[in-house]
């Protein structure tokens, strides 16, 4: 590829139109003083494979890939990180200069950082984690969460069995409980994490007690629209620390554009209200 063409990049899903992602990348293009353009693109499944081996020709560095494509990309790419296959999804996509497509996921880095970031005090070796949901982005928080420290985490899901294949592919240190029972989890807990899409915009409210959570427990939830979600404004009256999701979509797009762009992003106050525009 000559240097004179300028770098793509792309959020690959179905839907895609609410993404927030190109008002992010674009943002750190323009901060950053960068040439490139990041655009959003919907693709069915069965046109994935041709599409992503067509963009490297047209200048595309790379892309990231968010539902329904997640798993499905892991039998496009010819090279998978650890953390990818650990998760079974990928989230980033990065075309090398020799034509192979390499996938990573960065949600769990995303997801830790945003912790860190936000609640600086945050000490994950301190106690248990009680994690709400079983699905994709569940998988990328209990190894993020493992990863840190964290000596136990309680999980629960509607679907128990989907929590159950969690604690068969992350071991010991993973218990599930019902999810009828799922408000008991919280009493020791000092991290708890919604990753279920409830209490989203259009989508049914949480309907968890959360009368058994701990003052200064960290309390994070992956929905970010709304910002302060009913889950985070219960925890904040309870006097829990909370960090809302919109930090995991910029921190794990960070990794990505510094492969792609050759800059390492800030995520400041400039970059949330770039992606909340």
């Amino acid at each position: 590829m000559s240097n004179t063409r300028i770098p793509l990049a792309a959020v690959i899903g179905s839907p895609v139109a609410h993404s927030k992602s190109p008002q992010l990348h674009n943002h750190w293009l323009k901060v950053n003083g960068l040439p490139g353009f990041y655009i959003p693109m919907e693709v069915d499944t069965e046109d994935l494979e041709t599409v992503l081996r067509t963009l490297p020709k047209m200048g595309f560095v790379g892309v990231n890939i968010t539902i329904p494509h997640k798993e499905k990309v892991l039998e496009i790419a010819d090279l998978i990180t650890d953390r990818a296959t650990l998760i079974g999804a990928a989230n980033t996509l990065i075309f090398r200069q020799d034509g192979k497509i390499h996938a990573d996921n960065t949600d769990g880095y995303g997801f830790i950082n945003n912790i860190r970031q936000n609640a600086p005090n945050w000490e994950p070796a301190s106690g248990p984690a009680a994690i709400l949901g079983a699905g994709g982005a569940a998988r990328a928080v209990v190894a993020s969460l493992l990863d840190a420290g964290v000596p136990e985490i309680l999980i629960s899901n509607r679907t128990k069995v989907r929590a159950e294949a969690l604690r068969a592919d992350f071991g010991k240190r993973l218990t599930v409980v019902d999810w009828v029972q799922a408000g008991n989890m919280l009493d020791d807990a000092v991290t708890v994490v919604n990753t279920t899409s409830l209490g989203m915009i259009g989508k049914p409210p949480l309907r968890v007690p959360l009368d058994g959570l701990r003052p200064g427990a960290v309390v994070n939830d992956l929905v970010y629209a709304p910002l302060k979600t009913q889950f985070l404004a219960e925890a904040e009256e309870m006097g829990c620390h909370i960090v809302d999701g919109l930090g995991m979509l910029l921190h794990q797009a960070v990794p990505a554009f510094e492969r792609w762009f050759g800059v390492r992003p800030e995520v400041d106050s400039a970059t949330r209200a770039a992606a909340l525009r």
